[in-house]
């Protein structure tokens, strides 16, 4: 929020909405000097007419000071974050600049937060100077995520003598945006990563076959193994072949979003930990130098579908893509679909890479949607939510059906693993790196049939 200068509030009338502001000391001595004035004419004492006026005249200079200072004072906030993870603070810095020539006389700020912020702040600034200015300060927390308005911000105005108070809204307003927590993930190597090196960078040659070599001139210090000379013959002069470009490995991290595979709400249910799962692993992965795409359900994705598959170009954008991420992330909601059919035809377009997965209860159907996603991706991990366990808000036991989908997707080459309530996700990625370790030396299906790194 801006400072607003003069002129810069919501007017609520002119003098008659100032005269409306009048205390009940303002208004007693309005009608005390009326009285007087009333009584002077009557009884005929010129003196007594002279305290009336007085009397009636100091709140009407009072309603016309406050009225003109209300036009005379800017206000500012500002925001420290202004993106912060479900549970951690955020503090909000309020600032009253008084750029009238007069001094103000008693200010009461309030600002409007919504209810899971926390109460409403108030604070009482004493006498601001001309050209002066004060700061205050408050915290708002919440455990919910989501995107909370801050404002307007209202001002009280009050004269030295308690006779007129007025409040003043400024129009402007803030945003604090609460994104889902983000679990620190270890860096592990799991089974099925497309063939790479280092954390999961690809490797491609700028060049497909010995005629479609796209040389460059020799420079020193080049090898002089990588010569080519067809080319040296045909330029004249030493030209070498190009060194290999990196390539940056892609991951998309799927989303169940449906209301019917998650059962309650709050910031401890299973669609919140899926959120905050979602999360961690797409930041995690951003900051291995993948380019990473989120994907929902209703095949909605992050950052887009304008480029790449709504995957990220550069490691340059990364940041910036986390942030986009997290702010959807802060917003998103149960979906009214039915089955994960819309995001399976996104990934049968463009469904290269890693695939990372968080999904509600699976009927047989949705089972076997997922188990197809596999077949359009290199590697691929489900975590898959125990959602008996979860509406018991018990420690997770396992039933027949769960297991049933569990060995449904691992048939299909996923990595899968069951989540009951309070689950560590770092504890279930190093858990996914074990099982999928463990398939291949079994000679199981591996997650892409290849080894390498994922993290």
């Amino acid at each position: 929020m801006g400072p607003e200068g003069p002129g810069a509030g919501e007017d609520s009338g002119g003098l008659r909405a100032a005269l409306a502001g009048l205390t009940t000391r303002g208004r007693s001595f309005l009608a005390a000097g009326v009285a007087a004035a009333v009584c002077s004419y009557v009884l005929g004492q010129a003196d007594l007419l002279r305290v009336g006026l007085l009397l009636a005249a100091l709140p009407l200079v009072c309603v016309a000071v406050v009225y003109r200072t209300r036009y005379r004072v800017a206000g500012s906030r500002r925001l420290a974050p202004a993106r912060v993870p479900a549970g951690s603070e955020a503090r909000v810095h309020l600032r009253m600049d008084n750029v009238s020539r007069l001094p103000t006389g008693l200010l009461m700020l309030q600002d409007r937060v919504p209810y899971v912020l926390g109460p409403r702040p108030r604070f009482v600034l004493d006498r601001v100077e001309p050209g002066g200015r004060r700061e205050v300060s408050y915290r708002v927390r919440s455990d919910l995520r989501g995107r909370y308005p801050l404002g307007p911000l209202q001002l009280r105005l009050s004269d030295p003598f308690g006779m007129c108070e007025l409040t003043r809204a400024f129009s402007a307003y803030d945003t604090l945006t609460v994104v889902p927590r983000v679990e620190p993930l270890p860096p592990v190597r799991l089974t099925g990563e497309a063939a790479g090196y280092g954390d999961g960078r690809h490797r491609s040659l700028a060049l497909a076959g010995e005629d479609d070599v796209i040389p460059r001139g020799y420079r020193i210090g080049d090898d002089l193994r990588r010569v080519h000379w067809r080319s040296t013959a045909r330029y004249g002069e030493l030209m070498v072949r190009r060194e290999e470009q990196p390539q940056r490995a892609h991951c998309t991290v799927l989303l169940d979003t449906r209301r019917t595979a998650h059962y309650g709400s709050g910031p401890d249910s299973a669609f919140e930990w899926a959120v905050s799962g979602a999360a961690s692993a797409a930041v995690h992965l951003l900051e291995r130098g993948y380019a990473v795409r989120l994907l929902t359900d209703s095949g909605s994705s992050v950052p887009g579908p304008d480029g790449g598959g709504g995957f990220t170009g550069s490691t340059h954008d990364s940041a910036e893509t986390a942030g986009l991420m997290l702010d959807t992330l802060a917003v998103v909601d149960h979906s009214d679909g039915g089955g994960l059919s819309p995001a399976f035809e996104v990934l049968r377009g463009g469904g290269e890479g890693l695939l990372v997965a968080f999904l509600g209860d699976l009927d047989e159907e949705q089972a076997a949607t997922a188990a197809r996603m596999r077949h359009r991706t290199t590697a691929a991990v489900a975590f898959v939510l125990d959602g008996a366990a979860w509406s018991r808000g018990a420690e997770f036991g396992g039933t027949r059906e769960l297991e049933e989908r569990l060995r449904q997707l691992r048939e299909a080459g996923w990595t899968a693993l069951p989540v009951g309530p309070g689950a560590s996700l770092a504890q279930l990625w190093r858990q996914a790196d074990t099982q999928g370790a463990t398939r291949a030396d079994a000679g199981g299906p591996t997650i892409g049939g290849m080894t390498g790194s994922w993290a």
